[in-house]
């Protein structure tokens, strides 16, 4: 491998790395230690992290969100029948888990408000590949308008594919808060893509992009929080006709970014260009209820430029354990927990704007996530509040002037702030108690 990298040594290949953060000296263990005594020794190393979930209260969120999850989820989950399972598209050995993820579909369909869900992707960001994908083929068209509201990281990604795709990526700006469609040019669009709540927290009356949509007739694709659909207008109910999102809120843990779970639903009009799997529902030979992966070959996955997508596989196992979680909520369950990250954003929002020093970023509608801004920097601010066992949030230092460029002054100042229904009041205080701290 050195060889082939032009490179003469291992410590060329990590030298990219700061020498800060490079163990040089090897680890000060005792030779024949045991494996409990070796434990031992990386666990204290580990609990030097202030990372930890288990000693900060988070209030971090970005996509990324510290929901609860029931041990019954975790219990049911980890079952030998779902962590061992091979991809399952073999009907003959594998009726448990193509039902589990049947039922998935469905609730994911219900979610969206539309009446198609396939199998499950990746993570959101290639849930918002595919639908862009999906609208190129639609339409025949390479031009995809892309609210500058949706996650910066998505549309990184989606810039990434671009470059083999050929597709033409319009980002349109944000103005206080809120997508300045006016401001494009939709001649052409393949597609149109709003984010509900956008990146920001902010709820935009989606009805102005589907507007601009229908006149281009392109397609209109929400990139929308699965949560917040339980409580609000779904996407199907805005018109979409496609629906992307991160499912991570079910039931997986935040685990620094991954394995998550890309949602994506659809009309019934791109049934034969959704991307992955569907898992369909029908009798067998005997006219017992059975299930199968239904309307495409698997062959269909790896024809390179003439697929339809080129996702060949999907995250099960996130899959099955968010229909547990889904299921186990039930309707009334998920609604309820919406409910209480909402009231628990709003309190908060106007215990930590009536300190001194702290402002709102805009004046719009949110769900469970806002942002401030502080009268001192962001990264500095969420510091000093780790030392008071809080996570207070995500700084927007080079992300908040990219999303929102009618944002004005410093942007090393804003941080963007989360509430889910794991807070409790006492923890919503002791952040205001902090932060007017740290702020003082």
């Amino acid at each position: 491998m050195l060889e082939f990298l032009g490179l003469d040594s291992i410590d060329q290949l990590f030298a990219h790395i700061p020498a800060s953060v490079r163990l040089c000296a090897g680890l000060d263990m005792a030779p024949g230690m045991s494996e409990p005594d070796v434990a031992a020794v990386f666990a204290e190393l580990t609990s030097r992290n202030r990372g930890q979930l288990a000693t900060l209260t988070c209030y971090a969120g970005a996509g990324a969100y510290d929901h609860e999850v029931p041990p019954v989820v975790r219990a049911l989950g980890s079952r030998s029948e779902f962590v061992t399972a091979y991809t399952p598209y073999q009907p003959e050995v594998a009726q448990g888990i193509l039902q589990a993820v049947f039922e998935y579909q469905t609730m994911v369909s219900r979610l969206a408000g539309l009446p198609i869900a396939n199998a499950s992707i990746y993570d959101g960001a290639t849930s918002l590949v595919e639908a862009v994908n999906m609208a190129g083929g639609a339409t025949g068209r390479q031009r995809m308008l892309i609210s500058a509201g949706v996650h910066p990281h998505w549309r990184a990604v989606v810039k990434t594919f671009a470059f083999g795709t050929g597709h033409d990526i319009v980002e349109v700006p944000l103005v206080n808060g809120v997508t300045d469609w006016a401001s494009v040019d939709a001649t052409d669009a393949a597609c149109v893509v709003s984010a509900y709540p956008n990146f920001l927290g902010v709820l935009e009356d989606l009805s102005v992009a589907k507007a601009v949509a229908v006149n281009a007739g392109a397609l209109f694709v929400v990139a929308g929080d699965p949560v917040a659909a339980s409580v609000l207008k779904t996407a199907g109910a805005w018109g979409a006709d496609v629906y992307v999102g991160e499912g991570q809120p079910f039931g997986t843990a935040l685990s620094f970014g991954g394995p998550y779970l890309g949602l994506f639903a659809c009309s019934e009009a791109q049934i034969r260009r959704l991307p992955g799997r569907i898992v369909g529902e029908t009798l067998d030979s005997n006219g017992r209820r059975s299930f199968v992966t239904t309307l495409r070959a698997r062959e269909q996955d790896i024809r390179r430029e003439k697929a339809t997508s080129n996702i060949c596989s999907n995250q099960t196992l996130m899959a099955v354990t968010a229909a547990i979680q889904l299921g186990y909520l039930g309707t009334q369950g998920l609604a309820e927990v919406a409910t209480r990250c909402a009231q628990g954003a709003h309190y908060l929002f106007d215990q930590l704007t009536a300190i001194p020093g702290v402002s709102a970023l805009h004046d719009q509608p949110f769900f469970r996530e806002f942002a401030l801004r502080l009268a001192k920097p962001a990264d500095l601010a969420l510091a000093a509040l780790a030392d008071e066992g809080i996570l207070g949030g995500l700084s927007l230092k080079g992300l908040a002037g990219d999303t929102d460029p009618s944002v004005e002054g410093a942007t090393s100042s804003i941080v963007l702030i989360a509430v889910t229904e794991r807070r409790t009041r006492e923890e919503l205080d002791r952040y205001a108690t902090a932060l007017r701290k740290v702020l003082s």
